[in-house]
């Protein structure tokens, strides 16, 4: 007999998150790895906070919602919330009930920037490295190192000396500049636009542009299924790196 494709509307609402996830998904482990760090920095979260006001995002909640951003790779805050609001996976893993409302995309970030300026997050990463489940997998005997150069979206125009020095471009949204015979280094020079961009080449005979550096250390050991552990370390100046296999 054909099923009907009708739809009729509910009352009420029976939906347990908790039944909904497999017992043996990957985020289950995770998420309980997380949820004992981020019990042990519960004093490191109150001293952020004030004791009167409206209430924030809870800080547990902004750090897991982060860690879904990075393992699905979600590019954006704003697409982040729009998979919170209706995948009752990351509903779950965040700490949300079905019918809680999700948060504004630029509270969210402005909320998680606090935690990031207080150095919370990279608590956080610290102690999930040292959790007996994760520790036991990590080894620096077996590593390998990553570097790579992000361009940046400043214009080589923007690349000015610091003590004002040197002749401004010319008027206009786009004025030229010429840069033949002048010596340029990020001792002297920096973008007026984006300072935290370097000037970088990848080769001796590729030009010079305004990159930002990032190194990442990865602890690439295999194990018995042909896998990698977890990475020891991950350094990461001016652009993220995604970490994975070497």
């Amino acid at each position: 007999m054909r099923g009907s494709d009708q739809t009729s509307g509910s009352l009420f609402s029976y939906v347990d998150l908790e039944e909904r996830i497999p017992a043996r998904h990957p985020l289950r482990t995770i998420r309980e790895i997380a949820n004992e760090v981020l019990a042990s920095l519960d004093a490191a979260f109150e001293t952020l906070y004030e004791g009167t006001g409206r209430q924030s995002i809870a800080p547990e909640r902004l750090l897991r919602a982060s860690l879904l951003q990075a393992f699905y790779s979600v590019r954006s805050e704003r697409q982040l919330m729009e998979q919170i609001d209706y995948n009752l996976l990351f509903r779950w893993f965040v700490g949300l009930g079905i019918d809680d409302a999700v948060w504004d995309h630029s509270v969210f970030s402005k909320n998680r920037d606090r935690l990031l300026d207080a150095d919370v997050a990279a608590k956080f990463l610290e102690a999930v490295l040292r959790h007996p489940k994760v520790e036991r997998f990590l080894s620096d005997d077996h590593f390998s190192v990553d570097g790579t150069l992000v361009e940046a979206w400043a214009s080589l125009k923007s690349f000015r000396a610091k003590d004002g020095s040197d002749e401004p471009p010319a008027p206009g949204r786009n004025g030229e500049r010429d840069f033949h015979g002048e010596k340029r280094t990020n001792d002297t020079h920096e973008s007026a636009t984006d300072p935290e961009a370097k000037l970088y080449r990848k080769g001796n005979s590729q030009p010079a542009k305004l990159y930002f550096m990032g190194h990442a250390l990865i602890e690439n050991r295999q194990d018995a299924d042909g896998g990698f552990s977890l990475p020891t370390i991950l350094h990461s100046y001016g652009a993220p790196e995604r970490i994975g296999p070497a």
